[in-house]
């Protein structure tokens, strides 16, 4: 479904991605996990046409992505979940949840598609009318998951979604996150600091570092790397 090969990309001439390779399969739950700074935000913005890369390919159906103007890129069903929630604060619940919903595709999805973010999310069902910006935090990046599912994505890609919560909390996302995957088989591309929870969930995870992927493989072969149990697991 996803397939990037050889990707740079950065700010202002200052290079942040160096040679990234990286491919999702449809159907997949694939982390990408690494400290601070590594480049994993700035992959997901290059992805989603935020940031414009300075080489590589994107590759998205077999289609050239780059060559999809960034607004667009929504109408090939990919959505992005960025890191900090950024919800509408102003806007209600179910107002938030019809920004999602604005592609023609969505639209036509949008009854099944808000059935399914009620039953994941029954918070949000109770709290409709309730304005974003009153929710808790939990309550903010359950809602910004879900204005993401409003769109009916094949690719849903999620940045640092436990990022300020407490770690119940944290936990219920996964869960949910990991209950969206199975019951609607959604593509998940996750991009996470709390490692051991991302492999914990994930078919497939990349570990990055300084913008290069430095590890790929299965949870089982990760856990068991000498690297990722001292740099990431505290063993």
């Amino acid at each position: 479904m996803l397939e990037i090969t050889g990707l740079c990309a950065g700010y202002g001439g200052l290079p942040v991605l160096r040679d990234v390779h990286l491919r999702v399969a449809e159907g997949e739950f694939v982390a990408i996990v690494g400290p601070n700074g590594a480049g994993k935000t700035t992959l997901f913005k290059t992805i989603s046409g935020i940031v414009r890369p300075s080489g590589g390919q994107i590759r998205f159906d077999d289609a050239d992505l780059l060559a999809v103007p960034p607004a667009a890129r929504a109408h090939r069903g990919i959505a992005h979940v960025p890191e900090g929630r950024q919800v509408f604060p102003s806007l209600t619940v179910f107002e938030n949840l019809e920004m999602g919903a604005y592609s023609a595709h969505a639209r036509a999805r949008w009854r099944e598609s808000l059935d399914r973010i009620f039953a994941w999310f029954p918070v949000l069902a109770q709290r409709t009318r309730s304005l974003a910006g009153a929710l808790s935090g939990g309550q903010q990046q359950m809602l910004a998951i879900a204005r993401g599912l409003a769109s009916a994505p094949r690719l849903l890609m999620l940045d640092e979604p436990s990022m300020g919560l407490a770690p119940a909390v944290a936990d219920e996302i996964f869960e949910r996150i990991l209950a969206i995957h199975s019951d609607a088989g959604v593509t998940v591309l996750l991009v996470e600091q709390r490692v051991a929870e991302a492999l914990h969930f994930a078919d497939r995870g990349y570990v990055i570092e300084a913008g290069r992927i430095v590890l790929e493989g299965t949870p089982e072969a990760l856990n068991s790397d000498d690297r990722v149990r001292q740099a990431y697991l505290g063993m």
